[in-house]
């Protein structure tokens, strides 16, 4: 009996491993080859540097920031574990009554078995299997993780699994969800910070401390409680854990510090790596811009336009959310991504309205203003011209916890947009393409084309000179008329027959006519493209006068030739390219071309610096530096210009209308464009006090000022 008993148990036990056997070739005909994880690349983040080494821009399907084991805190690795897989250090893959009864769940249920798989199997089916819910697939998941085991050591697997796990907003693995939801990098989490990151792979969405902060802060303190009962943890450092707040401090939101800059870097990297290069290998992108000059533009084309629409007084017209039929408690303006700091515009909410005080919600924070704050407007009380549910556009000047403080300001839909290059190199040190990028992608400085006005004749005067004229040689500045054409000066008078130097600086329309006239209007417009402008003109005497349309790049670029003694040097955003690995893969070096003598360069620098000493652009003196430059304003005031130059560094401003309205009566390019110029390089020269000009020691004095002849 006992005999047959055995035999029986021998035959079930041969069948039971035949069985397994059959299953497991099965199943694992099609599995993946497990020695592919020793080459396993995952997708990660392509990173842009500014010329300091600052990290400001990213690319990625995927956000992800690899480490190694040592980059995971011991508190968050044991939080992990203690919520995911208690037993990770001593198992062998799989847990088979958990796993079983797991698969037993997935076949008869909608739902996921809690805690079913271990930490080797959830790594096993995120990077090689589907989320199907089939016996096949869980087989495969379990042969997986048994060949993994096999191959990897506990550390090695953990590292994989942390930068592989999806923890929500688009963000993969524990380093970059630490640095997205906390700011700082996985090894320096604390406590209820790791815990918070363990809990999120269970339900990244629904366990989101930005989407779900209650259901977070729940699931966070059941890791901590996990820890606790571990005994890894003690009891008074889970109840501190416990108390504590959810302690979010986001990063800021990826490629908002530039972002038209990014944009146009993202297209060239795309033109010469393809997308999938650019958007998953983790490329290392070196790039021209300096970071602290692209803050100082940004604030100097936001200060600037503030300045523009308190000139012309309260305008109305605001957009209101309830009128909309939009819920004010739930509405979301998409600049409510970016972080607020004193210096910071951006819209708010109006909540609620007394006469004088006006409460407003930006994001989760509330506003507050008072009469001061809007004084410039005219109005008395703030019942007079707002109302709960407008949307008004603000300047942030302070904060105090929750409550922020700022001013009133307008978006009327005035744009600007500012260009900043290094005169040696070609580096584009700074690009602002308009006022918001979260409004407007469309990039102002290097896709716009505006009529120039009277920073073309620039080109005008160069050709003159290039045939023998000079700054002391008589133009007349009279009455004239080409057929049915009579063009005028700015100001309607006349002032007879006066010098190049004076009819330059002071932007007089008929000198610069005549001068067309004189030295060919073909041979301007060639010098024109000599100088890289790229826009077909047509060849009419107005064009003298700046009715050619033109990128602000193609200007600031064209100008930098002046200082440069008539070389040209193409502007770019990129110096070098490396791999993941640091492999260099591309080097951009500038490229140079020879547009005028510098001999006619140093001549129009004559007249050029004379326009920042005494005529149009004077108010650029009060920098007491060597400057030149042009500005420019078209008929009716739709484009106002300038563009300008240190020694160092060319820069341009443009502010306009995307629809070519008037900006208004006498707002000229001194007036509209020049400040931001001056605001934007009172910054970029403030460490070069002793930079000159070519040939400055014979022609300037002491302060840069032409010794005219």
């Amino acid at each position: 009996m006992a005999g047959n008993v055995a035999l029986l148990a021998l035959i079930l036990l041969a069948g039971a491993v035949g069985s397994l056997g059959g299953l497991m070739l099965v199943y694992s005909v099609n599995l993946p080859q497990i020695n592919d994880l020793e080459h396993y690349q995952p997708m990660t983040t392509t990173e842009l540097y500014d010329i300091h080494g600052r990290s400001f821009g990213s690319f990625a399907l995927e956000r992800r920031v690899v480490v190694g084991y040592s980059g995971f805190s011991p508190l968050l690795r044991q939080a992990v574990i203690s919520i995911e897989d208690k037993n990770f250090e001593s198992h062998w893959g799989i847990n088979l009554f958990r796993v079983f009864g797991a698969a037993w769940h997935d076949l008869t249920s909608k739902g996921r078995a809690q805690g079913a798989s271990t930490l080797t199997m959830q790594l096993a089916r995120n990077l090689f299997l589907s989320d199907a819910r089939t016996l096949s697939r869980k087989l495969q998941e379990i042969f997986l993780s048994l060949q993994i085991e096999h191959a990897f050591t506990k550390q090695q697997i953990f590292t994989l699994y942390g930068n592989q796990i999806y923890l929500g907003s688009g963000v993969y693995g524990f380093e970059a969800g630490a640095e997205y939801y906390f700011s700082k990098h996985a090894d320096d989490l604390t406590l209820p910070e790791a815990a918070l990151l363990a809990g999120l792979p269970k339900g990244p969405v629904e366990f989101s401390p930005v989407l779900n902060p209650d259901r977070a802060l729940r699931r966070r303190n059941t890791v901590i409680n996990a820890m606790l009962e571990d005994g890894v943890i003690t009891a008074a450092q889970a109840s501190a854990a416990r108390s504590a707040p959810l302690g979010l401090h986001p990063e800021t939101p990826p490629n908002s510090v530039a972002p038209w800059f990014i944009e146009e870097v993202r297209r060239e990297l795309e033109r010469r790596f393809g997308t999938t290069e650019v958007h998953e290998a983790g490329l290392r992108v070196y790039t021209t811009l300096d970071l602290d000059l692209q803050h100082t533009a940004s604030q100097a084309v936001l200060d600037g336009l503030a300045a523009y629409e308190h000139r012309h007084g309260w305008r109305g017209g605001l957009l209101n959310v309830i009128a909309g039929g939009l819920d004010v408690n739930t509405f979301k303006h998409p600049d409510w991504s970016m972080a607020t700091s004193p210096g910071t515009y951006i819209h708010a909410l109006v909540t609620g309205v007394l006469p004088y005080q006006v409460t407003a919600r930006v994001g989760e924070h509330q506003l507050l203003l008072t009469p001061e704050d809007w004084a410039w407007t005219g109005f008395h009380t703030a019942d007079q011209f707002l109302h709960p549910g407008d949307l008004i556009y603000v300047r942030i000047t302070g904060q105090a916890g929750s409550l922020l403080r700022g001013t009133l300001e307008e978006d009327s839909g005035t744009q600007a947009a500012l260009l900043a290059m290094d005169n040696t190199t070609g580096d584009v040190l700074a690009l602002v393409g308009g006022r918001d990028f979260n409004l407007s992608q469309f990039d102002r400085a290097t896709q716009a084309e505006r009529q120039t006005g009277s920073s073309f004749k620039a080109y005008v005067y160069t050709a003159a000179v290039e045939q023998g004229l000079t700054p002391s040689d008589t133009v007349e500045d009279t009455p004239v008329s080409f057929g049915s054409w009579t063009p005028h000066n700015y100001d309607g008078q006349f002032k007879g027959r006066i010098s190049l130097l004076e009819a330059f600086a002071d932007s007089r329309n008929i000198p610069a006519i005549r001068l067309a006239e004189h030295a060919g209007i073909r041979n301007v417009i060639a010098i024109a493209h000599k100088f890289g402008i790229t826009t077909n003109i047509p060849p009419y005497l107005p064009i003298a006068l700046g009715s050619a349309e033109v990128t602000l790049e193609q200007q600031v670029a064209a100008y930098s030739v002046f200082p440069n003694d008539g070389l040209r040097i193409a502007p770019h955003l990129i110096r070098r390219v490396t791999s993941a690995e640091g492999l260099p893969l591309f080097e951009d070096a500038p490229e140079v071309s020879e547009v005028v003598s510098a001999k006619t360069a140093r001549t129009m620098m004559i007249m050029l610096r004379d326009v920042t000493h005494s005529g149009t652009g004077a108010a650029a003196a009060a920098l007491h530096h060597p400057l030149g430059g042009k500005t420019g304003t078209t008929n009716d005031f739709t484009d106002a210009w300038f563009i300008g130059f240190s020694p160092s560094i060319t820069c341009g401003v443009w502010t306009g209308y995307d629809d070519r309205r008037s900006l208004g009566d006498r707002e000229t390019g001194a007036k509209a464009a020049l400040p931001i110029w001056t605001d934007f390089m009172k910054v970029a020269i403030a460490d070069k006090p002793n930079e000159s000009f070519p040939g400055d020691a014979s022609s300037t004095g002491p302060t840069g000022t032409p010794r005219l002849p």
